[in-house]
C-alpha cells in the first residue's frame, strides 16, 4: 500500500478520534453551558474573547453547542448503524443459508424498501414517531438494514457452499451454529467496511432532519438545528451556520477516509493494485 493510502485513512482515524474525545469531554471542554442566553453577547465573530467561535442569535455560544452536538451525531450514528448492522445481518443470514420462500419474503420485503427514497421514508417515519434520539435512530434503522441484509445474504450464499461449512453440516452441527460459527465471522471484514461506510451518511441523515426540525427536540443541541437557526444570519453572522456545517463535513469527511483505507485494506482484489 502507498504512503498516501497509509495517510489518509490514518488521517481520518485521528480525526474522527478527536471528534469522540471531544463529545465524551463536552461538558468539561465547554466554557460555557451549552443552552445559556446572554442576549448582550449576541451575533458576536469568531475570535471574541471567551468566545472563540462566536455565539449565535441568543449569545450563546458556538463551541459549547458545537461541542454537545458531536455527542447527538455520533450517539445517534454509532447506534443507528449498530441496530442496522444487527437486524440486517441476521435477516441476510438466515435468507442466505436457507433460501427458498425464506429467502423470497425476506429479499421482496427488502425490494419493496428500496424502492422509497431515504430521506423521504424517515421523515414520514419521524412525522409518526416524533422528535427524540430514540425515535430518530429507529427511523433511520427502518431502511438502514436493507443495505446490511443484501451485503451478508450476497456472501453467505458464496460461503455456504464452501468446504468448511459443509464439513460443520457433516459433523451435525445446527444452522445456528454454522451461521453464527463459521460464516459470519469470515464476512465480519465486509461488514465492518459497510458500517464504516454508513456511518458518515447516517450522520448526514441525522444533520438533515435535525435541519428540517424533525430530529431531537429543540432544547438539545444538534448540528442540523444549528445551521437551520443560522439561515437568516447568513449575511450578518455567517459562522452561526458555517462553524457547525462545517463540523458535519469534517466528521463525515473523516469517516469516509478511514472507511475506504479500511475497505482497501481487507479486501485482497484492491490491496494488490
Amino acid at each position: 500500500m502507498s504512503l498516501r493510502r497509509q495517510f489518509l485513512p490514518l488521517l481520518g482515524l485521528a480525526v474522527v478520534l478527536l471528534y469522540v474525545l471531544a463529545a465524551i469531554l463536552a461538558p468539561y471542554l465547554a466554557p460555557y453551558p451549552p443552552d445559556e442566553v446572554n442576549l448582550p453577547m449576541r451575533l458576536r465573530p469568531i475570535g471574541t474573547p471567551g468566545h472563540p467561535l462566536g455565539t449565535d442569535h441568543l449569545g450563546a455560544d458556538l463551541l459549547s453547542r458545537v461541542l454537545f452536538g458531536a455527542r447527538v451525531s455520533i450517539l445517534v450514528g454509532v447506534l443507528a448503524v449498530s441496530l442496522s448492522l444487527a437486524v440486517g445481518a441476521s435477516l441476510g443470514a438466515v435468507a442466505g443459508y436457507f433460501g427458498g420462500w425464506v429467502d423470497g419474503v425476506f429479499s421482496r420485503f427488502a425490494d419493496l424498501l428500496m424502492g422509497f427514497p431515504y430521506l423521504l421514508f424517515t421523515l414520514f417515519a419521524m412525522a409518526i414517531l416524533g422528535p427524540g434520539i430514540a425515535n430518530l435512530v429507529l427511523a433511520l434503522s427502518f431502511k438502514g438494514w436493507v443495505e446490511f441484509f443484501r451485503l451478508t445474504r450476497g456472501e453467505v450464499m458464496s460461503e455456504k457452499t464452501r468446504e468448511y461449512v459443509l464439513a460443520a453440516r457433516a459433523l451435525g452441527r445446527s444452522p445456528a451454529a454454522i451461521i453464527a460459527g463459521e460464516i459470519l465471522p469470515n464476512i465480519r471484514h465486509s461488514l465492518l467496511v459497510l458500517a464504516t461506510l454508513r456511518m458518515g451518511y447516517l450522520i448526514v441523515m441525522e444533520a438533515t432532519l435535525s435541519f428540517l426540525g424533525l430530529g431531537v427536540p429543540p432544547d438539545v443541541p444538534a448540528w442540523g438545528s444549528m445551521v437551520a437557526a443560522g439561515r437568516e444570519y447568513m449575511v450578518s453572522a455567517w459562522w452561526i451556520a458555517m462553524v457547525p456545517g462545517l463540523a458535519v463535513v469534517g466528521l463525515v469527511l473523516s469517516i469516509n477516509l478511514f472507511g475506504e483505507g479500511l475497505r482497501e485494506a481487507l479486501d485482497p482484489r484492491l490491496r494488490s493494485l
